[in-house]
């Protein structure tokens, strides 16, 4: 009850500034942005061994995703809708409904400025957990990471974000229980706390704190990324999950990113990530990837091994083994 009159009052109030601001600020026009990905994928076993998402199929030519993303700024208030086709947008969560669905939502949410310092976003958002994202563009490795896999990939409810200087950023929101849908459950409905803290120490370096918490789970992050020099950034993912459930236990894992720029068309990185899936097996996996851009596109050749503590792979034999490799080759188109 307490946290349903908190949040019935920061909407009320939200509504009561927004009604009463006057703004003349000029609107900005209509944005339209997204992707289009595909990618062909060789597993040396024969079989699609991967269990992380994206990139997935074996042998053949198949399809990432349509992304369009629509947004816009009036004074204060901003909207964001991001709309995902095909089987990359749709692995993100079951929010469009069916398995089946032609598309899905990635984002839908609305914005107001309350100040130069605060800002109060409700709807549906991509996570504050975790390095990765959805999107192929901003990741430079094609395949996910184990840790991206576990999710979660978005959150609904309402956040407040909190600028307190050019180095020091906070957020708090209070968010649905269900994970990557942007409906609750009805008996649990907004339970989940989540807040950030976000660091820039130094030029180059961000370092965001992540926190979530409610009846179904806890997870806390630790996301960091320093850009040391122009062509060379190194980044570094550390977060657990413990569920609140007796058929499962949660996770652990550690993914770190180093990428080098040789030219301002090619550049190198390699992912590596150990994870501990408490429920089951523990996994170490190494990507080896490259970005070779054209303009607005960007090819990305990649080589990944995984191995793992059980067999939890298939070989070229049929039998089961503890490790896999692969080579995928990628189309990322930007605009």
């Amino acid at each position: 009850m307490k946290k349903l009159i908190s949040l019935t009052f920061i909407f009320i109030l939200g509504l009561y500034l927004i009604g009463f601001a006057q703004d003349e600020e000029a609107s900005e026009p209509l944005s339209i942005s997204g992707s289009v990905d595909t990618y062909w994928k060789y597993d040396f076993s024969g079989n699609a061994n991967q269990p992380t998402w994206f990139g997935t199929d074996q042998s053949s030519v198949s399809l990432g995703m349509v992304n369009v993303v629509l947004s816009q700024t009036v004074g204060k208030a901003t909207f964001v809708g991001d709309l995902a086709f095909g089987p990359r947008g749709d692995g993100s969560g079951d929010n469009s409904g069916a398995a089946t669905a032609p598309g899905s939502i990635q984002n839908l949410y609305v914005a107001y400025s309350l100040s130069d310092v605060v800002t109060i976003t409700g709807g549906f958002m991509g996570t504050f957990i975790g390095y990765e994202v959805i999107s192929p563009t901003a990741n430079f490795n094609y395949s996910g990471s184990y840790l991206f896999s576990n999710g979660p990939f978005q959150n609904a409810g309402i956040k407040a974000d909190f600028s307190i200087s050019d180095k020091v950023g906070l957020m708090v929101g209070l968010f649905s229980s269900q994970w990557d849908s942007y409906t609750a459950d009805p008996t649990e409905g907004m339970d989940n706390i989540g807040t950030q803290l976000s660091l820039a120490p130094v030029d180059g370096w961000d370092v965001y704190l992540n926190y979530i918490t409610g009846t179904k789970f806890a997870q806390w992050d630790i996301t960091t990324g320093y850009q040391i020099s122009d062509p060379f950034y190194v980044g570094l993912n550390v977060s657990e999950n413990t569920k609140y459930d007796l058929d499962e236990t949660g996770f652990f894992g550690i993914a770190g990113y180093v990428q080098y720029a040789v030219s301002d068309v090619t550049s190198f990185g390699v992912r590596y990530e150990t994870f501990d899936d408490k429920d089951d097996a523990k996994y170490s996996s190494i990507t080896f990837s490259a970005n070779i851009k054209a303009g607005p596109l960007t090819i990305i050749p990649e080589f990944r091994m995984d191995s793992s503590d059980m067999d939890s792979f298939i070989d070229s034999k049929e039998v089961n083994t503890d490790k896999f490799s692969q080579f995928a080759l990628a189309a990322v188109y930007s605009f």
